[in-house]
């Protein structure tokens, strides 16, 4: 079965990208700055947003990531076109 991306799809697909690209960036101030409380509590409130809005995906559209990041539906969804990294 292939999924076909909707609005939605691309969407959910771009606000993850946009909560990953705060978490590298906070990732890399962090790195810098490790006692910096403020920064950290962004870390952990963008990192719990994006756990939400992956899950969301998932939900609709199946698995991100491999090797046990993600939990696959039955049967196995990745096997399913396209994958996230080919739109």
């Amino acid at each position: 079965m292939t999924v076909k991306p909707d609005e939605t799809y691309y969407r959910l697909l771009r606000e993850l990208q946009e909560l990953d690209f705060v978490l590298v960036e906070l990732t890399l101030y962090l790195d810098t700055h490790p006692n910096d409380l403020e920064a950290l509590k962004q870390f952990n409130q963008f990192a719990q947003a994006r756990q939400q809005k992956a899950h969301e995906f998932e939900l609709k559209y199946g698995p991100l990531m491999q090797f046990g990041h993600s939990f696959s539906k039955y049967p196995w969804q990745w096997k399913e076109a396209p994958w996230p990294w080919q739109v």
